[in-house]
C-alpha cells in the first residue's frame, strides 16, 4: 500500500514537472503553478509573485484568470507581501502567527484573521546562480507535511529552471541577441539595417478633409438690411435666375413713398417758379436752384428704386445652394457683402484639407492625395493637390494648420458636397531613416536649441 501512494506521488510530480515544461510564457507557468499543485499540498489558495523585495508584484492567484488589483484584498496583499519576504529572507519555510505577536502590523493582523487561513507556505523561485526570479506562496490551514514539503521543493527546482528559460527568451534584449552572432552576421545586419534606411519612400501626412466646390460663386448680400425669406433649401439645385433669397423691404418701401412725395413738391415748386419768372426777376433767379433740387430728388427716388429691384436676389447660374439652417438667417440683419450662401458646381468637387503644423510636411502643387471618406473606408479616391498656403490659420476645430485644395482625378459620383473623411497626402521622396527620424529629430531640437 505504501509503495503504491509513493508511486502515486511520483507520477503527480512527473506531471506537474511536465506541465511546468509545456508552459509557453510565464503566464501560463505561473498559472500551473498556482492551479495544477493543489493535488500536491491542498491549499485555500495559492499565489504567485513575479521579482524580488521591492521589484515583486503579484501575478497569478489560484482560481483567477485576471488579478484585479483595485479589490481591497489585493490591496492587502500588496501591503502585507513586503512583510513577509522579509520575515522568510531567502528561504522557504512556514510562517504561522501567533495571536499576540507584537511583530506584526495590526493592519496585517486584521487582514490575515480576514482573509487567509492559519498559515503560508513560501518557497522563492531562483536561477541556477541563486538570484531570486519569483514566489510561490500556498495558504494552508495545517503546515505542510515533511513529505509534501520534500516534494514540492522538488517540483520547485522544475519551475525555477522552466521560469529562468522563459524569462530569457521573452525578455532577452535585442542588443544580447546580437552579439550571439558571429561577426560576419553582425556586419550583415548592420548592412542590412543601413541599407534599409536608404531606402526612397514618400513623405505622408494624414489631415482631416471635406469635399467642396472648386468654382463656387458666393451670394451675399448686396445691401444692408434684414433677411425676410430664404427660397431655397440648402444643397437644393436651382436655375439662373431662381429666386435664392429676399430682404425685407418694409424701409425701402417708406423711403420711396417719402422720396416720390418730396419729387413732386420740387416739381410743383419748379412748375409756379417757372410761371412766375415771366414776370418776376427774383423767380428767374431761384430757377436754377429749384431746377437742382429737382434733380437730386429725382436722383434719391431712382437709388431707392434701385434698392428695391436689389432686394431679390437671384442665382447667376445653375448650381447648388450651399448654406446653413435657413431659420438661422431669417430676421438677421446683414450688412452689404456679407456671405448669406455659395452657388456651387456639383459636377466640379474639389477637397478641402486642414493639415496641422506639427504634421506638415513639404507639400508642391501636383502632389497625389488619396481622400477616405467616413461613407466609403475601402474605396479611397484619387486627386492631386491645386492650391496650398504658406500661413497657418485655424481650423474649424480650433487646430492651427495650412489649408490646402486638391481637384479630383477622375469624375467620381460618391464624391457629393459636403461629405467629411481623412486625406493622405504624398509629400517628395525621402530616406526611410530621416522619415522616421524627422519628428524625433525635431523634438529633440526644440529641447536643445541646436
Amino acid at each position: 500500500m505504501e509503495h503504491t501512494q509513493d508511486s502515486s506521488l511520483t507520477n503527480l510530480v512527473s506531471a506537474l514537472e511536465a506541465r511546468a515544461r509545456a508552459a509557453g510564457n510565464l503566464a501560463e507557468l505561473g498559472f500551473s503553478i498556482a492551479n495544477d499543485s493543489y493535488d500536491l499540498l491542498a491549499f485555500r489558495q495559492a499565489l504567485v509573485f513575479d521579482g524580488d523585495k521591492a521589484a515583486s508584484r503579484l501575478q497569478t492567484v489560484s482560481g483567477l484568470a485576471h488579478v484585479t488589483e483595485d479589490s481591497p484584498y489585493l490591496i492587502w496583499l500588496c501591503r502585507v507581501w513586503p512583510w513577509l519576504q522579509e520575515q522568510f529572507g531567502h528561504q522557504p519555510g512556514w510562517y504561522q502567527p501567533v495571536a499576540d505577536d507584537a511583530a506584526m502590523p495590526p493592519e496585517i493582523m486584521a487582514g490575515w484573521r480576514e482573509w487567509w487561513p492559519a498559515g503560508v507556505f513560501a518557497l522563492p523561485l531562483r536561477k541556477r546562480t541563486g538570484e531570486t526570479l519569483g514566489w510561490a506562496c500556498f495558504l494552508l490551514d495545517n503546515p505542510p507535511t515533511e513529505q509534501q514539503a520534500k516534494n514540492i521543493l522538488h517540483v520547485s527546482l522544475t519551475w525555477s529552471y522552466c521560469w529562468e528559460m522563459l524569462q530569457k527568451t521573452n525578455n532577452k534584449p535585442w542588443f544580447d541577441r546580437l552579439r550571439t552572432l558571429s561577426s560576419g552576421r553582425r556586419w550583415l545586419a548592420v548592412l542590412a539595417v543601413a541599407a534599409l534606411m536608404l531606402l526612397p519612400i514618400h513623405q505622408t501626412a494624414m489631415a482631416p478633409a471635406e469635399v467642396i466646390a472648386l468654382d463656387a460663386t458666393t451670394v451675399a448680400s448686396p445691401l444692408d438690411g434684414v433677411v425676410k425669406t430664404i427660397h431655397v433649401r440648402p444643397n437644393q439645385p436651382v436655375k439662373a435666375g431662381e429666386k435664392l433669397f429676399s430682404l425685407d423691404d418694409t424701409t425701402l418701401r417708406n423711403r420711396l413713398e417719402v422720396a416720390q412725395q418730396s419729387v413732386a413738391v420740387a416739381d410743383a415748386e419748379l412748375l409756379a417758379t417757372t410761371n412766375k419768372s415771366f414776370d418776376n426777376l427774383q423767380s428767374k433767379s431761384d430757377l436754377a436752384m429749384l431746377s437742382g433740387r429737382t434733380f437730386e430728388k429725382r436722383a434719391e427716388l431712382a437709388a431707392v428704386q434701385a434698392q428695391l429691384n436689389r432686394i431679390d436676389v437671384v442665382a447667376g447660374h445653375d448650381g447648388v445652394a450651399i448654406f446653413g439652417d435657413p431659420d438661422d438667417w431669417l430676421g438677421r440683419p446683414v450688412s452689404t457683402g456679407e456671405r448669406i450662401m455659395l452657388l456651387a458646381d456639383p459636377k466640379k468637387p474639389g477637397i478641402l484639407i486642414h493639415l496641422p503644423v506639427a504634421d506638415a510636411v513639404s507639400l508642391d502643387i501636383g502632389d497625389p492625395v488619396k481622400l477616405f471618406l467616413t461613407v466609403l473606408p475601402l474605396s479611397p479616391l484619387d486627386a492631386t493637390i491645386t492650391e496650398t498656403s504658406f500661413q497657418a490659420v485655424l481650423s474649424p476645430t480650433g487646430v492651427a494648420g495650412y489649408r490646402l485644395r486638391a481637384a479630383f482625378t477622375n469624375t467620381n459620383e460618391q464624391a457629393r458636397i459636403g461629405l467629411r473623411g481623412t486625406a493622405k497626402i504624398y509629400g517628395d521622396r525621402v530616406a526611410l531613416g530621416y522619415y522616421l527620424l524627422r519628428r524625433p529629430l525635431a523634438r529633440v531640437r526644440e529641447w536643445s536649441g541646436w
